[in-house]
């Protein structure tokens, strides 16, 4: 049996039944502070798009929701829907679960690509020359 997710020491079907204000209490200090600063019309307009989506899955449709807004933090209103959150040069699908609440988007959609070094080219360095060509 999989172990009941608690945030702050509250079930999760309680942080949905919350008001905004009594869950940003529960934040940590920068995501309560953002939070308590108001949304910017970027993040107004994604919680917009989100609730659309919630209806729409209720009604067996599929949407997809594209956003710029990597600063927006996760509340459990956003739990079950898949945002693509853009990372510079497309955007990254990322499927919210209660263990996100209280983390921004832009964490979980890396901005850059890991280093993958490979064999040296032709003109890498001196010995380079003498490698075989094929």
């Amino acid at each position: 049996m999989p172990k009941e997710f608690l945030y702050r020491g509250l079930p999760f079907d309680q942080l949905e039944a919350m008001s905004m204000d009594e869950f940003i209490r529960l934040l940590p200090s920068r995501q309560r502070r953002s939070l308590q600063r108001g949304l910017n019309a970027d993040q107004r307009k994604l919680i917009e798009n989100i609730r659309k989506a919630k209806e729409a899955t209720r009604q067996g449709q599929m949407v997809a929701v594209k956003t710029h807004a990597r600063d927006m933090v996760i509340l459990p209103e956003m739990v079950g829907v898949t945002v693509h959150v853009h990372n510079g040069s497309g955007f990254s699908p990322v499927e919210i679960t209660p263990e996100m609440v209280g983390h921004y988007l832009g964490e979980f959609a890396i901005t850059n690509q890991p280093v993958r070094h490979g064999t040296p080219g032709i003109g890498a360095s001196r010995s380079s020359m003498y490698v075989p060509l094929k």
